[in-house]
């Protein structure tokens, strides 16, 4: 019989890679980009994520304006606590639409919490189209790990498809985007470059895991990717 720690190992270690029918970029990647790029987002912001914003600037700029690092979709925030550490002269705003995940315990951070962060509940959507029309600078940018959407006609709902793609485009000198799909992290790519950024890709292994969902890919054996684009 295993001990107990070889069970939640085994249990932790069984996340299944990503199964689609589609077996490249999206054949209508390019078309759908550039209609998000000929129609304007008019979709109202909602005032919970203006209010967030409001009250994230309002920190940030407390802390000094130091240079602004974007967290998106920061889940329980571990990547928001190893970015502000790794990044002591930056200010992190990690931002996800669940209360329950921010506010959950972090009894898993081992180490002081650093000073320099803000986590906001918020619509992804609604705060990258205020960061665009804000012009808030964004030095660093990181998409960790979104929800790959992975059936051929979810297309519209992956980042890369989806009508605020201009907007997140927009946020953040360096963008890192990773997945443990190579086909969402080819396709994030390709829209960058249809949006005049070009971007790197590469398989990827972290020395430290960044997110829970990072930990639990390499554990499980899947292969993870990255894209970068820095803004010259």
């Amino acid at each position: 019989m295993p001990g107990r720690a070889g069970t939640i190992a085994a249990m932790f270690a069984n996340s299944r890679t990503v199964l689609s029918a589609q077996t490249g970029i999206h054949d209508h990647l390019a078309t759908l980009l550039q209609r998000h790029l000929d129609e304007p987002f008019r979709k109202p912001i909602g005032f919970p994520t203006q209010r967030a914003f409001d009250i994230a600037m309002d920190a940030w700029q407390r802390a000094g304006a130091r240079p602004l690092i974007l967290d998106a979709g920061c889940g329980v925030g571990e990547s928001t606590l190893r970015l502000a550490t790794a990044f002591p002269d930056h200010y992190v705003i990690g931002i996800d639409q669940s209360e329950k995940r921010l506010t959950a315990g972090k009894d898993w951070w081992d180490a002081e919490m650093p000073g320099n962060f803000h986590w906001a509940r918020a619509d992804l959507v609604d705060f990258w189209r205020l960061l665009e029309a804000g012009k808030v600078p964004v030095a660093r940018h990181y998409v960790l790990y979104p929800n790959p959407w992975p059936k051929i006609g979810h297309l519209a709902r992956r980042w890369q498809g989806h009508a605020v793609f201009p907007a997140l485009a927009a946020c953040g000198d360096y963008l890192e985007c990773r997945s443990n799909w190579k086909i969402y992290i080819d396709e994030f790519a390709a829209a960058l470059s249809m949006v005049g950024r070009p971007a790197q890709t590469e398989a990827w292994q972290p020395e430290v895991p960044m997110t829970p969902f990072e930990r639990k890919y390499g554990a499980s054996g899947h292969e993870l990717w990255r894209c970068v684009t820095v803004r010259r």
